[in-house]
């Protein structure tokens, strides 16, 4: 694929399929192909928007002649394909399936994506010196910007927003069962993408697996937890079985253990940490924003993880990997472990 990659035409879609791997963390066009699958399994408007969403906020970044390994690794694109998901989740009248969004919304995602590139760059430049990601917070801004826009623009519906965005708009009297578990697992791994299908989630697993296998043993491992913190907790079915406790959790649980953290147990029970700390977030956040009818979106996982990796460097138990160095978690451990071998204490 890379040699591919050095002509015109593959070269950007090759950007651009890295850019939709990018979303949970996978440099790597043959993941992002896969998760593409998986979304027009889910819906063909998922699958033709977020073609769209990372088309625009890559072709942003050339237009701008940003930084061209940036580019080319899928970072300037992957923010832009998830708000280009969000607008169509949070204005079709069917949330499971999406709409065909009309001219006046499809311009509307366009300049979303496109600003989600130049607000990568700035958080970017903000966010250097403590060698910390831009993550999916531009997502979030534009995301929760553009939102808040629709609701006084007449010529884009609003739609009914009907899919419950916190845990106090689901039946409380509902009982836990074995297809609580399975579908909360697989729709918490969907969630990330606006999927509201278990089956698409765990697709989106085996993607991640092609290339890094702890990343995808961290996403269902983070969504699991997720799952079983709100169990405990009390949470409603409802919210479980949607995943929406837990796709927060499962990416943090991918950034925290391996990308950003080499993997050792000290970071394995600091990632444990911060996946229930999402968890509970969640529900925090989303009872904050019910009032204004606004989605959680990836906050929680933004916040959680900025702030455990700012704090890691406190932390000498802990071996932090800076994000133009990150690889997969394998990648990160090899090198810990070959350093280790060649400078031992």
């Amino acid at each position: 694929m890379r040699g591919l990659e050095n002509y015109p035409a593959f070269g950007f879609a090759g950007w651009c399929l890295r850019g939709i791997g990018q979303v949970v963390f996978q440099n790597n066009p043959v993941s992002g192909a896969i998760i593409l699958g998986a979304l027009f399994f889910s819906s063909p408007v998922y699958g033709a928007i977020s073609i769209f969403g990372v088309l625009v906020s890559t072709a942003t970044a050339v237009v701008l002649k940003a930084d061209r390994g940036m580019i080319r690794d899928g970072l300037f694109g992957f923010n832009g394909a998830l708000v280009a998901l969000a607008l169509i989740a949070f204005t079709s009248e069917d949330f499971r399936h999406g709409a065909v969004p009309s001219v006046y919304l499809t311009v509307y995602i366009a300049f979303a994506a496109g600003m989600t590139t130049v607000v990568f760059a700035s958080l970017a430049a903000l966010l250097e010196p403590h060698k910390v990601a831009p993550l999916t917070m531009p997502f979030v801004l534009v995301g929760w910007l553009f939102l808040f826009a629709v609701l006084d623009l007449h010529n884009i519906d609003a739609g009914p927003l009907a899919k419950p965005v916190s845990p106090s708009q689901y039946d409380a009297t509902i009982q836990y069962s074995l297809s609580t578990w399975y579908r909360g697992i697989g729709n918490a791994i969907g969630q990330i993408f606006f999927q509201d299908n278990w089956v698409s989630g765990y697709l989106i697993v085996a993607a991640i697996a092609v290339n890094s296998r702890i990343s995808a043993l961290m996403a269902l491992a983070g969504a699991n937890v997720a799952a079983f913190v709100a169990a405990v907790y009390g949470a409603p079915e409802g919210a479980i079985s949607d995943g929406l406790f837990g796709y927060n959790a499962a990416l943090t649980a991918i950034a925290l253990g391996g990308f950003f953290l080499v993997l050792t147990l000290p970071a394995a029970l600091y990632t444990l940490f911060g996946v229930v700390l999402s968890t509970w977030l969640w529900a925090s956040v989303a009872i904050f924003l019910e009032p204004i009818g606004m989605p959680v979106l990836t906050s929680t996982f933004v916040i959680v993880t900025w702030l455990m990796l700012i704090g890691v460097r406190g932390f000498s138990a802990l071996v932090p990997v800076t994000p133009a160095e990150a690889a997969t978690a394998e990648t990160n451990l090899a090198h810990h472990r070959q350093a280790a071998r060649q400078n031992p204490e």
